[in-house]
């Protein structure tokens, strides 16, 4: 039986990258490390001996897995109430600096995921996200290398058509984040209405749990009023917001009585505010605690 605690074995060697991995193929912190933990149980009881690649194991392990529970995910998310979103992550700072890794982490680039099969997902991760060789992809998930390079193919021009522009300007995001969390805290609509582009739309993830909107809000004068609208009410008269970096970008966690309550992450084109995403789901908060951030994909 191998220790968990040992730093030298495998599975903690490459336990960041399992993590991203699973996290990135399943969108949520819950069940990325439920898969690991069902990973651990099988490199635990595995003939070492018969293992000639570690990490090609591990991984394969944890792909296959995330593979099998998004299928069953899918089915759930069908009757999901309200609009599903993934569940953030405290990212640790300097990743914000990386711009190909904010972006492949990014909630708007989860949201894209999503619109792929377990498969496409998986292919395109490996292939795009880890570098992965379609050869590896392949012995990977147990198919033709023919035919892995075709989900390739097709899954990366489906990102790229549906992808957001990244916003890599750190001190613009910084500024705005700022302005737009003291319009909010000081209940002021035109100064909110002023940060979102005509073109915005709000995504609020309550799944039935707590308020929050059933469907997409769109416009400015809509998102806003209903931004402010919410916040005006007396249980959230404590309700403190601050900036943290969150999937990779500076995005705002909101705490009331000492306790997180959600997150806000949002894409920024041409110095406004396009898409607010709002995760209020407390069951899908976990992932914003210190101890769980991706200081680690």
């Amino acid at each position: 039986m191998v220790d968990a605690r040992d730093e030298q074995d495998p599975y903690n060697e490459h336990r960041r990258l399992l993590f991203s991995t699973a996290y990135r193929m399943l969108g949520s912190v819950t069940d990325a490390e439920d898969v690991l933990q069902d990973t651990w149980l099988s490199w635990s009881a595995v003939d070492r001996y018969a293992v000639h690649h570690p990490k090609a194991y591990l991984v394969r392990t944890v792909t296959n897995l995330s593979l099998n529970r998004l299928t069953s995910a899918r089915a759930i998310r069908e009757i999901y109430v309200g609009p599903w979103l993934p569940e953030p992550l405290l990212t640790s700072p300097d990743i914000a600096a990386e711009a190909e890794v904010a972006d492949s982490v990014s909630t708007a680039m989860l949201v894209v995921l999503e619109t792929l099969s377990p498969v496409e997902r998986a292919v395109f991760l490996l292939r795009e996200v880890f570098g992965y060789s379609h050869a590896e992809i392949a012995e990977t998930l147990e198919r033709p290398e023919s035919t892995v390079r075709q989900i390739a193919h097709r899954a990366r021009r489906h990102v790229q058509d549906r992808r957001p522009r990244f916003d890599a300007d750190q001190n613009q995001r910084r500024k705005i984040t700022a302005q737009f969390m003291e319009a909010c805290a000081g209940g002021d609509l035109n100064a909110v209405m002023e940060l979102l582009a005509p073109d915005v739309t709000a995504w609020s993830d309550g799944g039935g749990k707590v308020t929050a909107a059933r469907r997409p809000l769109n416009g400015t004068d809509h998102v806003a009023r209903w931004i402010v609208g919410f916040l005006a009410k007396p249980d959230l008269a404590t309700l403190t917001m601050e900036p943290v970096v969150i999937n990779g970008e500076l995005g705002i966690l909101a705490t009331l009585g000492g306790h997180t309550v959600g997150a806000l992450t949002f894409d920024l084109v041409d110095n406004r505010i396009q898409n607010l995403r709002f995760q209020v789901n407390p069951e899908k908060l976990s992932g914003l605690t210190p101890h769980n951030g991706l200081a680690r994909p």
